[in-house]
């Protein structure tokens, strides 16, 4: 199929593909700050799931559940990209190892800073269970990343697989989500789990595809027929089935999250067919300065915000918890919902002149690392796929565990982590196109145009 071009795009950029991604980085970190709730009691900081202490909090993950958005652009975006570095003989180590590196570098740098700060707090005196619980909140987000680098990885099969078979493949991939769902659920068999990272959030990258070629969006009521099939579907297996309406938590005896269930495929799919439902109208106000403005500011920082956005929490509570500035209210009381807006503001207030300093600290880093260091081999995608392994294995430990699991530092994680990036940066030589500073792996292809630079950022959870 002819890739469409929606809308709102200009210089072959999709504007609405930007928007979304900024305001789903916006809900996460809102989500993230509104829903953990510090607490100080006996001389000990601690983190608690307000979810778990408000009767209808379910309901609020239904607003704060936008992980889809990340996977649903993330696909779109990939398609465009795979579609011409192949088209023009690149082959496909060099162009994932491209894609992983810009995602793998900012990382690292902050996975460096973490492991400096866990350093300094230990040898500060701080408790081991005050550390682990810190280590954790500021490694919780990592798990997206081993997730999106599988799929970038199989963006080429995927894609094949679409142009040949279309909206089957999604369906396909739904249906095993269910089975999996039925012997995680029904057989007991927890461990199957696992596949659902792939099955469920997989299906929405595919989604991505079939924006992308006008396969979802034409006939206009297609996405109206994916949102009330979604819908439909999400309603009945929460009602009649045993998922809880809660997207983002584990639950008590089955959670929609870890693993993702066939329910949050469900209001995926409603989620999703809502936003490309609105592609046209909202394009329209994008292709207007006034409003495109402030998505190319902003744009560019959504990864930044997503690795760093739980550190002005324990900044927060740090400074003003143990002195009593902040009062403690019981969690979903009308005092503690009081307060929820100036907590916000707060962090964000944190947040702002850590990200520009951040900003400012990476474009040097940047122009510095080449995308590759090793000289092409035959067996360089073998070294790659250990290096990408290597890497995903060590961020899911973290993501589980956190920085300072029992209070120390896990070195072995952290090594593992640090040989798959070495082993990615050795599989092949520099990019031409792509030498001296990675491409967003978030973002639509850029253009030679105004605007500010882009560095290394793209997206990610709840």
């Amino acid at each position: 199929m002819t890739p469409a071009r929606d809308r709102g795009s200009a210089a072959g950029r999709n504007r609405y593909a930007d928007l979304l991604r900024v305001l789903a980085i916006a809900a996460v970190v809102a989500g993230h700050w509104l829903l953990i709730s510090i607490t100080y009691r006996h001389g000990q900081l601690s983190g608690l799931d307000a979810i778990r202490y408000v009767s209808w909090g379910g309901w609020v993950t239904l607003v704060f559940q936008v992980m889809p958005v990340f996977f649903l652009v993330g696909g779109y975006v990939h398609a465009i990209s795979w579609t011409r570095h192949h088209a023009q003989g690149e082959a496909w180590a060099g162009w994932v190892r491209d894609r992983a590196i810009g995602l793998l570098w900012p990382t690292t740098v902050y996975v460096t800073a973490m492991v400096l700060a866990v350093a300094v707090a230990r040898a500060a005196g701080a408790g081991a269970a005050e550390l682990a619980r810190a280590g954790w909140l500021v490694a919780l987000q990592l798990w997206f990343l081993p997730v999106y680098l599988l799929l970038i990885a199989l963006t080429p099969v995927m894609l094949a697989a679409h142009q040949r078979w279309g909206l089957a493949v999604p369906a396909v991939m739904a249906l095993a989500a269910a089975a999996v769902d039925v012997g995680v659920v029904g057989a007991h068999l927890p461990v199957l789990g696992y596949v659902n990272y792939l099955l469920v959030w997989g299906s929405m990258y595919v989604w991505g595809f079939a924006w992308r070629d006008g396969t979802l969006t034409r006939p206009r009521w297609r996405p109206y027929a994916l949102a009330a099939a979604g819908a439909a579907a999400m309603a009945g297996l929460v009602a009649w089935g045993p998922f809880p309406i809660d997207m983002i938590g584990a639950g008590e005896r089955v959670g929609n999250t870890t693993p993702p269930s066939v329910a949050l495929l469900a209001y995926a799919a409603a989620e999703t067919g809502l936003l490309l439902a609105a592609v046209p109208a909202v394009s329209r106000l994008l292709a207007r300065p006034r409003w495109w403005r402030p998505v190319t500011r902003l744009s560019p920082t959504v990864m930044l915000v997503y690795l760093w956005h739980m550190v002005p929490v324990i900044i927060a509570a740090v400074a003003f918890y143990p002195t009593g500035m902040i009062p403690q209210p019981r969690i979903g009381s009308a005092e503690w919902w009081q307060l929820r807006p100036a907590w916000e503001a707060l962090l964000a207030v944190i947040l702002v002149p850590l990200i520009a300093g951040l900003l400012w600290l990476h474009r040097p880093l940047l122009r510095m690392l080449p995308t590759g260091l090793g000289p092409g081999r035959p067996w360089s995608p073998a070294v790659l796929v250990a290096g990408l392994a290597t890497a995903g294995f060590g961020l899911a430990r973290l993501a589980i565990a956190g920085f300072a699991p029992g209070g120390r530092l896990p070195a072995l994680v952290l090594a593992a982590y640090a040989c798959g990036l070495l082993l990615t940066l050795l599989s092949g030589p520099p990019s031409p196109e792509h030498g001296s500073r990675p491409q967003e792996p978030g973002a639509a292809p850029q253009r030679a145009g105004p605007g500010p630079p882009a560095p290394v950022v793209t997206a990610p959870p709840v």
